[in-house]
């Protein structure tokens, strides 16, 4: 990770401050030409502090006032381009340089290529290392951990490794960089197995891991569930003469908030500090949310409160974690307020914080609170998604307001808002509560199909039961044969309502056909 940039003074307070070279005058051009290393400082100013576009100027004004450039310049300009991920301009510096007869090395490329790491285009940053050759330059070992690195941001975990392996052959000593990144690379591509693979044959390699290398190897088996495993390799680390720091921390609270488990989420958070690693928030928002999945919105609750005594500013992640816990709590009073004092908080909303809200008053039969909470959404400048349209229609659901859960629907499609399973069914079942088991049977049969939506178990279910108590026990039976004919098995809830429906029609053997 790069050092925090210093407040800048003198020639580079100034560019800092304008954003253009302005301020360069012909006295510090004359200094530069008779010492270019000066305009290597200032260049490299610039990349401290990620400002690609005003290093850019500066090597086209020393162009222009005849101030010979030279390939540490272009070096230290597409380094300020990789600091801050600007590719592009890393390679429009690299290609430029041909025009004014600099040759480019190894540093070039190496930089150029963990430009196009930082902006996620990996394929372009194995298009350099594969020109190099050519080039007549040898890449080096930086050269490859930033192609590594680039192919596992980019999800290529298995190009990734074919260049881990290729290194031998090309006489290329693979160090700790390079392993993290594969291991990361392996993380990023849900094969937790290689990672914990590549992190048990480092000793062999003569590679001693690192904290980054266990802390990638962590989250690769948090990710996939293997939390267990994750808290393994935490345990393992004191015995390797490492010290977890709080990225190791935040994979393992992570692991365990993944498969709900909050106890053990707690136990590792709460060991920080006697471990002296702070806590960020990035380790109570994974607490809070391993708390929120083991329905313990109590502790989420008194996590959230705790974090300005931490020094921890709260964010939406750590909000919205704590209202979807109220909302599973059944706490729709809690969620509300909650929300309510988030802007006074200075956290922002969003869908999801709404979302949560709204599912939390849904379950608290609060159907005219729900709406209004969707109401409310665009004055946030917050676009109701799916999500959000299905939690508000099965809360009028909830409240037998049949008339507003069609509403809605109808809704979603003037908003361009593409109806799933989960709204459908919810509209279903509203119309079932309503017993309009004419409109159920037309939003299973019609509107689905229009809407590309397949119907599952819940959909047909919502519709079976729309039939229990008007007779329809023929279109109950159908709808139940349907579901055979779409490879659904049909439940206890489906053939319970068809039984129903069979005994409210007197229909007594296919009812006793049903039970056996």
């Amino acid at each position: 990770m790069d050092s925090p940039a210093t407040v800048p003074t003198g020639l580079l307070g100034k560019l800092v401050a304008l954003g253009t070279t302005s301020s360069v005058g012909e006295n510090e051009l004359e200094s530069w030409r008779r010492n270019p290393k000066l305009a290597t400082v200032i260049l490299s100013g610039l990349a401290q502090q990620r400002l690609p576009n005003i290093a850019r100027q500066v090597l086209d004004l020393m162009l222009a006032s005849r101030v010979e450039s030279n390939v540490v310049h272009h070096n230290v300009a597409i380094t300020a381009c990789a600091k801050s991920g600007n590719w592009q301009l890393a390679l429009c510096i690299l290609c430029g340089m041909s025009d004014v007869s600099i040759v480019p090395n190894e540093i070039t490329c190496s930089a150029a290529i963990t430009a196009c790491e930082r902006g996620r285009q990996w394929q372009l940053a194995l298009s350099l290392l594969d020109v190099m050759p050519e080039m007549g330059l040898i890449a080096n070992v930086i050269t490859y951990n930033a192609a590594i690195s680039a192919c596992g941001k980019g999800g290529q975990w298995q190009i990734a490794l074919g260049i881990l392996l290729a290194l031998p052959e090309v006489r290329v000593t693979a160090t700790e960089v390079t392993y993290s990144a594969a291991i990361s690379a392996c993380e990023k591509g849900g094969q937790w197995q290689l990672a914990l693979c590549l992190l048990s044959i480092m000793p062999d390699s003569r590679v001693s891991a690192n904290e980054v290398s266990y802390g990638a190897a962590v989250s690769a088996c948090g990710k996939e569930g293997q939390w267990q495993l994750a808290l393994s390799l935490l345990c393992e680390m004191p015995r390797a003469k490492l010290t977890a720091n709080a990225i190791c921390y935040n994979a393992g609270i992570s692991a365990c908030e993944k498969q709900g488990q909050w106890e053990m989420a707690l136990a590792l958070l709460s060991n920080m500090p006697e471990m002296k690693v702070a806590a960020n928030v990035i380790s109570c928002n994974a607490a809070i949310s391993a708390c929120e999945k083991g329905g313990r919105w109590q502790i989420a609750l008194g996590l959230l409160s705790c974090m300005p005594e931490m020094k921890l500013t709260a964010d939406e992640v750590s909000c919205g974690a704590a209202i979807s816990g109220l909302e599973k709590g059944g706490q729709w009073q809690l969620a509300l307020s909650l929300l309510n004092a988030m802007p006074e908080m200075k956290i922002a909303t969003s869908e999801i914080t709404y979302n949560a809200a709204i599912s939390a008053c849904q379950k608290g039969r609060q159907w005219q609170v729900a709406l209004s909470l969707l109401g409310e959404m665009p004055r946030w400048q917050l676009l109701a998604g799916v999500v959000t349209f299905s939690a508000a229609i099965s809360a009028c659901a909830e409240g037998g307001q049949w008339q507003l859960s069609l509403h809605l629907l109808r809704e979603m499609s003037q908003m361009k808002v593409k109806p799933n399973e989960i709204s459908c069914s919810a509209a279903i079942n509203s119309c079932s509560r309503g017993e309009r088991w004419q409109l159920a049977l037309c939003l299973l049969r019609t509107s689905m199909r229009e809407a590309s939506v397949l119907p599952n178990g819940i959909s047909y279910n919502a519709a079976i039961s729309s039939f229990q108590h008007c007779g329809q026990w023929t279109l109950a039976l159908r709808i139940l044969g349907d579901m055979s004919g779409r490879w659904l098995k049909p439940d206890e809830i489906s053939c319970n309502s068809a039984i129903t429906a069979c005994q409210s029609g007197e229909q007594w053997h296919y009812a006793l056909s049903l039970l056996g």
